[in-house]
């Protein structure tokens, strides 16, 4: 006798339900789904006790009449597709027929729906149909599931706490809205609501409402396009990051995805702006051709193929940081208000008392009184000359202060001459405002042709900013128009630096020199297999691999620039990206070595500098393409506007 046996029909749902069905914010990413489908214009969802007693999902789509709203409960029964071709065409956000069955298997149902002509109840127990009838209600749909796996207590063990379930389905709410901006949605949690949408169609409204308004002010507008893909959202500016990437949220034509590789460019766009471990805030939609994407990878449709994901990767790595490039903003100071504090009540005894008594009541009062400040006046000439800064007899350049030896010979040219001001500068000149042309007027014509070109792609204007000081030797005060300026010296040097550094070393000329002591590497048979490609890849970077042995690479000379970066760490980086990506970015293997060697050449901090050496740090800064961050993505100003400063000074309420 054989020993295989078809499964029922209501073990088949069950066993589906496993995937479809994780836990509640699962069901509700299914009935959302299909109520998008039905063309519903408001979407009221409700959950008790985390969806585990109950959920809800209400609508005013177009509804099923009676003979669909009883077939919609049979597996793989669907309006959304009819034949084969229709799968790698789909328009809508489900198709596969499963997740009604599937969570009826599981659970108690009850369906109530109205197409504008009849209106019907649908009630299912764990699989088994309880009854159907005609019944009144509002046009649309309307299911609520209740008492999921009780009959299954090996997934209902696997749920956790109502709090952190319906934080789950909080979530999948918040992205619906994010991806259909043009649906009013409401969420409530035992009898409170939580959330609300309106529906408006604006997608920084919801940003608002979901991050807050600062968030929703600094989102810069993304549109790019290509022949295959369209690209509309928002990037939030970077000042404004968090410790993990789940707020990088993709979707595509309108569906929630995950998309390694995609998220994974956008962080690259990113890398520049923000420092190691922390991510941005993105809301991206990408429009394409539904033969472009497979969508029936999963039955959560959480997972998609893409016919061409390098292309979209490119585009979207190239839109984000166009954005950025243009509308990046110097990040604001927000002070940190201290609560108020309560002054202890005096105590006062009015009464006759004792002699003993009295003293003991006046010494009690006394404890509760504070000592009276002292208050030294200050004039305005102690003030100043208590700020005096203290030069040091080495003046400040542009030049690194550490200036990596030797340069290549190309590397001499490239280099602004600095400039020479005289030891006996007057007074009159160090109370000048920092004007970032004029301390330039030495350079040549040519220098000044590419300058002017590299700031017409600048993000805006650099500020018009005068010197006020030196804050503990560390940062620079400076006033402009949009308020006090503070700014880290070192990271606004070491900004200048790496760009300098880049535009020598992209210039196409490597310099090389032989090492005393050759470079070996142990690598797997992949890269030696591929030593010729991975050469190849190499070549622009002035490096070039040897076999030598079965599993043994030799490197015999570098490039000068790499004099100051960990040698055999970065070339054993390359060979385990080579691995990994099978291609090698030269941008992404020189970002490293030239911010190490940008740091090791720029002002450090707890040096004291002259307000001539201050204006050249911050003229410098000015003639940079990006110069609102340093290369390890940490921002090399912040501003305290006048209006924050008026608010702490309570000027204004």
């Amino acid at each position: 006798m054989g020993i295989i046996n078809r499964l029922s029909e209501q073990l088949s749902n069950m066993i589906a339900a496993g995937e479809v069905v994780e836990r509640p914010s699962g069901i509700i990413k299914e009935l959302v789904e299909n109520s998008i489908d039905a063309k519903a214009t408001q979407i009221s969802i409700s959950a008790e006790q985390g969806g585990i007693l109950s959920l809800s999902v209400v609508d005013n789509g177009t509804g099923m009449d009676a003979q669909d709203a009883l077939l919609a409960f049979e597996r793989h029964a669907t309006s959304k597709i009819k034949e084969s071709n229709d799968l790698w065409n789909i328009h809508t956000m489900g198709f596969r027929g499963e997740a009604l069955p599937s969570i009826a298997s599981v659970s108690h149902v009850r369906l109530r729906t109205n197409d504008g002509k009849e209106g019907t109840e649908v009630e299912i127990k764990y699989g088994k149909l309880d009854h159907a009838s005609p019944i009144g209600t509002p046009r649309g749909t309307s299911i609520e599931v209740k008492n999921l796996f009780q009959k299954t207590p090996a997934r209902f063990k696997h749920l956790k706490t109502p709090q952190y379930e319906f934080s789950l389905i909080s979530d999948v709410v918040q992205k619906f809205a994010l991806s259909h901006p043009e649906i009013a949605f409401t969420l409530h949690h035992d009898g409170k609501l939580t959330f609300r949408s309106s529906g408006s169609g604006s997608l920084r409204e919801v940003i608002m409402q979901i991050y807050g308004r600062e968030v929703a002010k600094s989102a810069i507008s993304l549109q790019g396009k290509d022949q295959d893909y369209t690209i509309a959202g928002y990037a939030v500016q970077p000042q404004y990051n968090r410790a993990t990437k789940y707020y990088m949220l993709l979707f595509i034509n309108g569906r929630m995805v995950r998309s390694y590789r995609l998220q994974k460019a956008v962080a690259d766009a990113y890398a520049p702006y923000l420092p190691k471990d922390r991510y941005p805030i993105t809301v991206v939609n990408v429009s394409m051709d539904a033969q472009l994407v497979d969508v029936n990878v999963h039955p959560s449709k959480w997972e998609i193929r893409l016919s061409k994901e390098k292309q979209l990767e490119r585009l979207l790595f190239d839109t984000v940081k166009q954005a950025l490039e243009t509308q990046i903003s110097v990040p604001e100071a927000k002070p940190r208000r201290e609560k108020e504090t309560i002054q202890a009540q005096q105590f006062d005894f009015t009464y006759t008392n004792a002699p003993e008594n009295t003293r003991v009541h006046e010494s009690i009062n006394q404890s509760f009184q504070k000592p009276p400040l002292e208050v030294k006046t200050m004039t305005l000439e102690d003030l100043l000359s208590s700020t005096q800064i203290q030069e040091p007899d080495v003046p400040y350049t542009s030049e690194p202060e550490h200036a990596p030896a030797p340069l290549p010979s190309f590397a001499s040219d490239a280099l602004p001459e600095p400039e020479k001001e005289s030891q006996h500068a007057s007074d009159d000149q160090r109370k000048d405002a920092c004007d970032p042309p004029a301390l330039n007027q030495t350079q040549s014509t040519s220098d000044e042709g590419s300058k002017a070109e590299s700031s017409a792609n600048k993000p805006s204007a650099f500020p018009q900013l005068q010197v006020i000081g030196q804050f503990h030797n560390c940062y620079i005060i400076a006033q402009g128009e949009a308020g006090l300026y503070i700014i880290d010296q070192h990271a606004a040097a070491e900004r200048f630096h790496y760009e300098q550094f880049s535009e020598m070393i992209y210039s196409g000329k490597t310099e090389v020199q032989p090492l005393l002591i050759p470079i070996t590497l142990e690598v797997p048979l992949q890269v030696v297999s591929a030593l010729e490609q991975l050469n190849e890849k190499l070549a622009a970077l002035g490096i070039h691999f040897e076999l030598f042995g079965n599993h043994t690479l030799v490197c015999r000379e570098l490039p000068v620039w790499l004099h100051d970066v960990e040698e055999k760490q970065y070339l054993q980086d390359m060979v385990d990206l080579f691995i990994k990506e099978e291609t090698i970015s030269i941008e992404q293997l020189r970002k490293g070595a030239i911010a190490s060697l940008a740091c090791h050449s720029s002002i450090r901090f707890h040096r004291p500098l002259t307000t001539n050496e201050m204006k050249q740090v911050i003229a410098d800064l000015a003639s940079c393409k990006q110069p609102y961050h340093c290369p390890h993505g940490r921002p090399t100003m912040i501003i305290m506007s006048e209006k924050e400063l008026e608010k702490d000074f309570k000027r204004i309420l």
